[in-house]
C-alpha cells in the first residue's frame, strides 16, 4: 500500500501533463484541418523534372550488391 503514495500522484500528474498537452494542441491549430492530411497522402503527384528516372534493367542483367 505505500506504492500507491508514489503511484497516485504520478498517475494524475501524468493525466494533467497529457491534458495540458491537448489543450496545447487544440489552441496551436493542429487539428484545424481534417481533410488535408488524407488527401495528401492518396494524392498522386507527378515526379519532379529533377528527379532521375531509374530504368529498367534487362532480363538477365546482373547485379553486384
Amino acid at each position: 500500500m505505500e506504492v500507491m503514495i508514489i503511484l497516485v500522484p504520478l498517475a494524475l500528474g501524468l493525466g494533467l501533463l497529457g491534458l495540458l498537452g491537448f489543450l496545447w494542441s487544440l489552441k496551436s491549430g493542429q487539428f484545424d484541418d481534417l481533410e488535408g492530411a488524407a488527401w495528401r497522402a492518396i494524392m498522386d503527384d507527378e515526379p519532379s523534372a529533377g528527379n532521375d528516372a531509374v530504368e529498367p534493367r534487362a532480363q538477365g542483367d546482373t547485379v553486384f550488391l
